[in-house]
């Protein structure tokens, strides 16, 4: 006789010094719940910096729930994230890591089921262009240009590349907006070069920022690249948004049913 299935749900971000940028992960992963079966174990845990919610912590609760089918979401915003190369390595999703890491195996009994990263879609636009509609003022003469990370290592680069240029075109879909949609990265540095080339067109450039939190990038590093130059730039990041929570929610009830079952 087949041993009974107990789901669970593991939600993973970066994790941030920054006491606030992790109370916005919790208050999304929280929200999630509430679109979950009751009783549902879940987890929010942090690859790094957070005492005692890193992700063995996680597993290790879970795993204490009797938790036999782990969900893990990787809260991050694009498949070109170094760390989810990792992260899926040392839970055993993946016999090595594409780019060497020391993160460890961790220790995981229950059948891990490796969900997907934010990358684009219509949810994903929503919440971007919720964030900077307010900057919008002639739809008929400006561009959205998305700014991310980046890498730069071979193939999360063009990772990084496939997934903000298709969501940056769905925001410009949604919004109506004459130039379209573009994206920049900090790694390698093309804001700067983005910006000029549109503004030459003569496009108002509207700069959004695609980060799961606000922090040093967002406060610092994006507004001195964008420094000299003209444009509007929002400097919020994706959280706090309520469809963020519906984002989590749908994978996890999506992976349930067709996977664990």
């Amino acid at each position: 006789m087949e041993d009974a299935k107990k789901p669970g749900v593991l939600v993973i971000s970066h994790g941030s010094p920054d006491e606030h940028w992790v109370a916005l992960v919790e208050a999304a992963v929280a929200e999630a719940a509430d679109d979950l079966p009751a009783g549902l174990p879940l987890a929010c845990a942090f690859l790094e910096t957070v005492e005692g919610r890193l992700i063995q912590d996680g597993i290790d609760q879970l795993e204490g729930q009797g938790v036999t089918d782990m969900i893990v979401i990787p809260l991050f915003v694009s498949s070109g994230s170094t760390h989810i190369d990792e992260i899926a390595y040392a839970l055993g999703v993946k016999d090595a890591p594409e780019k060497e890491t020391d993160l460890e195996r961790f220790r995981v009994s229950a059948r891990v089921f490796f969900g997907d990263p934010i990358d684009d879609g219509p949810l994903v636009a929503k919440m971007v262009w919720d964030k900077v509609k307010g900057l919008s003022v002639r739809p008929e003469r400006e561009v959205l240009l998305l700014v991310g990370h980046g890498s730069n290592h071979p193939g999360f680069l063009q990772r990084w590349e496939r997934g903000i240029a298709s969501l940056a075109a769905q925001c410009a879909e949604l919004a109506g907006l004459a130039g379209g949609g573009d994206y920049a990265l900090l790694n390698p540095d093309s804001l700067s070069a983005k910006v000029r080339d549109w503004s030459e067109r003569g496009m108002d450039v509207i700069v959004a920022p695609l980060f799961l939190s606000a922090g040093y990038f967002t406060k610092v590093t994006i507004p001195e690249r964008l420094k000299g130059l003209a444009h509007r730039y929002s400097g919020e990041a994706l959280l706090p948004h309520p469809l963020m929570a519906r984002w989590m929610s749908q994978q996890i009830l999506n992976i349930m049913g067709s996977v664990i079952g």
